[in-house]
């Protein structure tokens, strides 16, 4: 609950923060005759020509009776014509005028300005940084538009690692209050991954969504048994859960395992990674054996998760690390 409230805070400290950066609390949005509600009536009409009222509405979630008070005002002002639906009587389409038209433009124009100056007094650093934050918060809440987004698995390139590392070191930070020894750990085995694995069996993918970053995971050989190939580092980001990256990257796993002719694949993980978890079980894995141990600043209790890949029983493993 601690953590819920402050993250809370934290979203409302950017509202307040954004919204008086963008003028949404003055009277008249960028020095305009328009509220901000009146604007976006604006935009949706200049991008969707002959719209309905019901669907501007919609679109806006807008209440029914201030929509009609801005349409109205609209049709005093001669922003906008309406004329009877040829598909249905009740309703009426809209348009713009072309005084509503050069309004919009003029509106337009001033906040293509407002943001062209927002954006150029960044650093360069900063502006990618941003704009990274904001793709990112528009790929978690636009739930709408989880269908259209493009998802790749590949092989990693200059970079992939070190935000792997850092992504694991924050995410666990964050969501399971792990310190910074669970970093360590990460960055030990990605940089013997990096420096000394053999491709033909040992392989890493990364995930990404619509051209970012999303996911990672890499298998090894076992160190105890050459037969046995281990799964280590699965990740998916936030901004991209529930779109089935995490089941996309096991299987990938999974297949690779089988084609370079392991016997059996095997992970360490603990049992409060319950999303991770999950997968795995419908992935095929059992549950071989689980101990408790303090790792990471926590009490934890650690699982290790089989999978057999031919039906001869394999000998039972050492303790392995993730």
């Amino acid at each position: 609950m601690a953590a819920l409230l402050k993250n809370v805070d934290a979203l409302r400290s950017f509202n307040r923060l954004y919204t008086q950066r963008i003028g949404v609390l003055n009277r008249r949005l960028l020095d305009s005759p328009f509220s901000l509600a009146e604007a976006r009536v604006l935009f949706e009409l200049a991008h969707n020509g002959n719209a309905t009222a019901s669907r501007i509405g919609k679109l806006l979630e807008l209440d029914p009776g201030y929509l009609s008070r801005i349409l109205q005002g609209f049709l005093r002002q001669r922003l906008v014509v309406r004329k009877r639906s040829s598909s249905d009587a009740r309703e009426f389409t809209l348009s713009l005028t072309t005084a509503g038209k050069k309004a919009f433009r003029e509106l337009d124009r001033r906040s293509q300005q407002q943001a062209s100056a927002m954006l150029s007094a960044l650093p360069d650093a900063s502006r990618e940084d941003l704009l990274d934050g904001i793709e990112r918060a528009k790929r978690v809440l636009d739930t709408d538009s989880v269908k259209e987004r493009k998802i790749v698995i590949r092989e990693p390139r200059s970079g992939d690692i070190g935000w792997a590392i850092e992504r694991h070191g924050r995410l666990y930070a964050d969501e399971y209050g792990w310190n910074v020894e669970f970093e360590a750990l990460v960055a030990t085995l990605f940089a013997s991954f990096a420096t000394k694995h053999d491709p033909s069996s040992e392989r890493c993918w990364i995930a990404e969504v619509d051209g970012q970053r999303a996911g990672c995971v890499f298998v090894v050989r076992n160190s105890e048994d050459r037969n046995v190939a281990q799964l280590r580092c699965l990740l998916v980001d936030p901004s991209a859960r529930g779109l089935g990256i995490g089941r996309r990257l096991v299987d990938r796993c999974i297949a690779f395992a089988r084609d370079a002719g392991y016997k059996r694949m095997m992970l360490w993980t603990n049992d409060v990674l319950v999303s991770a978890r999950k997968i795995y079980e419908a992935s095929g894995f059992t549950l071989d054996r689980e101990y408790r141990h303090r790792s990471f600043g926590k009490d934890l209790v650690a699982q290790i998760w089989a999978l057999d890949f031919a039906s001869a029983g394999q000998r039972k493993l050492k303790q392995p690390r993730k």
